[in-house]
């Protein structure tokens, strides 16, 4: 099957929509929880303050509501594993409209109103149903396997700009997003010559070279699931995260530093 063919992992929609609901949910009850100073702290995010970073959530699940609230479209046009890659073309964009939905309204406020649309939208919408999104048309289950990445990644951010916050992360959603840019990387560099290992969530093969077929495979990598998306997204440079003895990487294949970030 080529790259450009690969079929994407199937995901429990029950369990994707019930981690979206919950690491939305465990967002929220940090940030209500926030004293003005720290809305005002800056993030690793350019210039955006942690109000920011808030106002983006609301905007990365509303998304959802949003386009859901549209016609329906025609035709399917993005596969979930062309998303990733497909997002650092609208990246200005997401930060103009985070910027202005910020200044619009209170955090209290766009997290009130992004939480009663959106369980209400997921309550009555069809997993099969087409919905735009800026990348191009996809199913709803799919988009919500990418919001989950929009979570567990800018969760991630947020602790990073607060320390001692340490909102939680939702296992199925961490999971998914493990798994989205695991197979991402294995899309982008399809082969079998190298293993990256993501206990507990994902093994994927990559890397054009000789395949192994028993035993141990001659190139590995290996890392936890906060480093694998910290790497996949740019927010930890790779030969960082060696030196940090964060990855393990043995044989001549295994360094991913050209194949990484896969988005940012």
């Amino acid at each position: 099957m080529s790259p450009a063919k690969k079929r994407a992992r199937s995901y429990d929609s029950a369990k994707i929509r019930a981690a979206v609901l919950a690491q939305f949910g465990q967002v929220r009850d940090a940030v209500l929880a926030l004293t003005p100073e720290q809305l005002s702290a800056p993030t690793r995010l350019d210039d955006w303050t942690v109000r920011e970073l808030a106002a983006h959530f609301t905007m990365a699940v509303g998304a959802v509501v949003r386009g859901l609230e549209m016609p329906e479209p025609a035709k399917h046009a993005l596969p979930l594993l062309d998303w990733p890659s497909g997002t650092v073309t609208e990246s200005a964009a997401i930060a103009d409209g985070t910027r202005e939905l910020a200044a619009s309204a209170t955090p209290e406020e766009l997290f009130a109103r992004t939480t009663a649309r959106v369980e209400t939208a997921l309550a009555e919408a069809p997993d099969t149903r087409l919905v735009p999104t800026r990348f191009g048309a996809m199913t709803l289950a799919d988009f919500l396997v990418t919001r989950t990445v929009e979570l567990v990644v800018h969760t991630d951010d947020l602790n990073d700009a607060l320390p001692g916050l340490d909102v939680p992360y939702d296992r199925q959603a961490l999971a998914a997003c493990t798994r989205l840019l695991a197979d991402a990387l294995a899309m982008k560099a399809p082969g079998a010559s190298t293993e990256v290992r993501i206990p507990p969530f994902a093994v994927v093969q990559c890397v054009e070279g000789p395949r192994h077929t028993r035993g141990t495979p001659p190139n590995v990598v290996e890392t936890d699931p906060l480093t694998w998306i910290r790497l996949a997204t740019g927010r930890v440079e790779w030969r960082a995260a060696l030196d940090d003895a964060k990855v393990s990487a043995s044989g001549e294949r295994a360094d991913l530093s050209k194949l990484l970030p896969l988005m940012s």
